[in-house]
């Protein structure tokens, strides 16, 4: 799917890459304060408190939404249990910069993944923009220089940043499917809390995992509670809801050359916040990366 973008689509799909960036920032600045799983559960259930006064009705016997909740509980595994808590794993051993470049893939898989699972037909403006975007990761992970990617060592935050990327492609795919009765899908709150239900269902499981294995910690204090305040208001709910319809505005192949921007507002949020300077090479990938997305949103 492809359409030309109105700025207020653009605005949407702008909006949640910089808080997903402000996202990793503070998910890498708490990382000796709470383990990664832990964050991932308790960011969702603040959020699912905030929102649960807007959209309590969902939850309701005889709502619209227990017919579809196979749907619904594979949305909550994909984009709240899996893909955060993969993030926060990435950043654990990775900076903000580098686990969202490794996600600059995205393009690839949501194209890849789309014409093998959905039936999507791949345009050649889209596959352009995605080869360009790739390049833009390859520039980061050479460091500019082509001949140490045939000695490129991935840390095991950028593996978990791949599989993070791939669930969050298949979210978007299905996000895009709208099988759900318009009552439910046109309001926001509701539709979220939809999904928010079952994920925080699975990140409880997974965190009750991370218990049981003795990893999970947390370092009480006024940080780590400022950092979930944000992450839970900012990441979770507003972010979600700008992606959302901005995904449905454009369409998920379009929309994924977007949250190529969170490289960028990583960049400089990490240089504001964590001292990580930004070198050359970080701004040829962000030109790559940004004629990708003008690219693919071309007919065509």
């Amino acid at each position: 799917m492809t359409q030309r973008l109105s700025s207020g689509t653009v605005a949407l799909l702008v909006a949640a890459p910089l808080l997903w960036a402000g996202n990793a920032v503070v998910g890498r600045l708490v990382h000796p304060l709470i383990s990664p799983v832990a964050l991932n559960f308790i960011r969702w259930a603040l959020a699912f408190i905030v929102l649960l006064p807007l959209a309590h009705g969902v939850l309701r016997r005889g709502s619209p939404l227990w017919p579809h909740w196979r749907r619904y509980a594979m949305l909550g595994l994909l984009g709240i249990g899996c893909y955060n808590a993969l993030q926060y794993m990435a950043l654990q051993t990775s900076t903000p910069l580098n686990v969202t470049l490794v996600g600059s893939g995205l393009p690839v898989w949501m194209l890849a993944i789309g014409a093998l699972c959905f039936g999507a037909r791949v345009t050649r403006a889209q596959a352009t923009g995605a080869l360009l975007s790739i390049a833009g990761v390859l520039v980061v992970l050479s460091r500019g220089e082509w001949a140490q990617l045939l000695a490129l060592r991935l840390v095991p935050g950028d593996l978990y940043m791949v599989l993070a990327t791939i669930s969050w492609a298949f979210y978007s795919w299905l996000l895009s499917r709208t099988t759900e009765p318009a009552g439910l899908r046109g309001d926001w709150a509701a539709f979220l809390m939809a999904q928010m239900v079952f994920g925080l269902a699975w990140s409880g499981a997974f965190a009750a995992g991370e218990w049981t294995l003795g990893h999970a910690h947390a370092t009480w204090g006024w940080p780590l509670v400022a950092a979930l305040a944000f992450i839970a208001l900012g990441p979770a709910l507003l972010a979600y809801r700008c992606w959302g319809v901005g995904v449905q505005r454009a369409g998920p192949a379009v929309a994924s050359f977007f949250i190529n921007l969170t490289p960028l507002f990583a960049a400089v949020l990490s240089a504001l916040v964590l001292g990580e300077t930004p070198h050359l090479y970080h701004g040829a990938a962000f030109a790559l990366i940004v004629a990708g997305i003008v690219v693919s949103s071309r007919r065509g």
